[in-house]
């Protein structure tokens, strides 16, 4: 944790160009999995199809609150000790591909489940992975991404249709991310550290509370 180099969005940590193509999902995904000391060819990138993203293209007004039921952004595989393929698998929905920024959100998040259950650190029964999965994401240095991905409103007009959508990735609210961020940025000596710019304002709002929180604890 006091190792970890804090991930920005910006070109010096992600210097490929990205045109939402798979070739390109795939450069984030490998330059991420390097970035969180993850060997790329280890792991199998799949993307598979958004089943709310084809109902917008059929349905003239359309709202949503959170992600389907039994529909995850993301999935991740463990090996199959059977199959001639050793490598785990990550399966990320295809309309991740037009947010940027989610979509590195989500990477981080499947390729923590390789750390956490690949390298046999959790059980995969373990009640709280999946949030526990989105901390390690902060404290290797990539929360920002889950932070300001935790919830997100659109609102589209388009012609034929119009529509808005509230969704939340991942297993912590912005409140939890940013009680999270502080407790790492204090622990590595940065109180008020200069990438807290890069969040959100709801998350930063609750980055700053926590902190003052911690610091007067600690006096």
């Amino acid at each position: 944790m006091t190792e970890a180099e804090v991930v920005l969005p910006n070109d010096e940590f992600f210097p490929d160009p990205y045109d939402m193509s798979t070739d390109s999902a795939q450069r984030l995904f490998n330059r991420i999995c390097t970035l969180m000391r993850v060997d790329p060819s280890s792991i199998v990138l799949d993307l598979f199809p958004d089943v709310a993203d084809e109902l917008r293209e059929v349905v003239p007004v359309w709202s949503s609150r959170g992600q389907a039921k039994g529909c995850a952004a993301g999935i991740y595989y463990l090996p199959d000790e059977l199959a001639a393929d050793k490598r785990a698998e990550i399966g990320l929905q295809q309309s991740l591909l037009k947010e940027p920024s989610k979509l590195i959100a989500t990477i981080a998040h499947e390729v923590g489940h390789a750390i956490l259950l690949g390298g046999k650190l959790i059980a995969t029964d373990t009640s709280d992975h999946e949030p526990l999965t989105d901390l390690l994401t902060v404290f290797v240095g990539l929360g920002i991404f889950g932070a300001n991905s935790s919830a997100h409103f659109r609102q589209f007009t388009e012609p034929g249709r119009q529509g808005w959508s509230m969704s939340r990735l991942g297993y912590l609210g912005q409140e939890m991310f940013g009680y999270a961020l502080a407790k790492f940025a204090i622990e590595r000596g940065e109180p008020r550290p200069e990438w807290a710019r890069f969040l959100s304002t709801n998350v930063r709002v609750y980055f700053k509370r926590s902190s003052d929180w911690l610091m007067r604890r600690a006096s």
